[in-house]
């Protein structure tokens, strides 16, 4: 009887630590996830500006944020974001190549969605 008090005790501890924890979180908010570039010209590299607010209750920490290939480089805050600070993640696209381009951008962060996904499009020309 005593094994189950003390095991019951520990699950309850657990799940309210669970729900605890999830209850303070970072979260982002915004502005846009899209950007189309439209026609750009080639040997150009183009930048788009992501901007978003931390409306969560956490600082917001981006541990590491990645194009979808090596033609994209990103450079985001590595300092954490305090609840109600913005902030900038650029994505810069090489147009080496001639034609439709559409790449992502991967966020890794302590938010709660944990991954957010940013897009970047547009048509290289002569």
């Amino acid at each position: 009887m005593k094994k189950v008090t003390i095991i019951s005790s520990f699950l309850m501890l657990l799940v309210a630590g669970v729900v605890m924890a999830s209850a303070v979180a970072a979260a982002f908010r915004w502005v846009e996830t899209e950007h189309n570039f439209g026609q750009i010209k080639q040997g150009k590299p183009v930048t788009a500006e992501f901007a978003f607010t931390n409306t969560g209750e956490a600082p917001l920490v981006i541990s590491k944020a990645y194009g979808s290939c090596g033609c994209t480089g990103v450079d985001y805050p590595k300092e954490p974001i305090m609840p109600g600070a913005k902030g900038i993640i650029k994505a810069t696209f090489n147009a080496a190549a001639k034609g439709a381009f559409n790449k992502t951008v991967t966020i890794e962060s302590n938010a709660e969605t944990g991954f957010t996904t940013l897009n970047i499009k547009g048509e290289v020309t002569e």
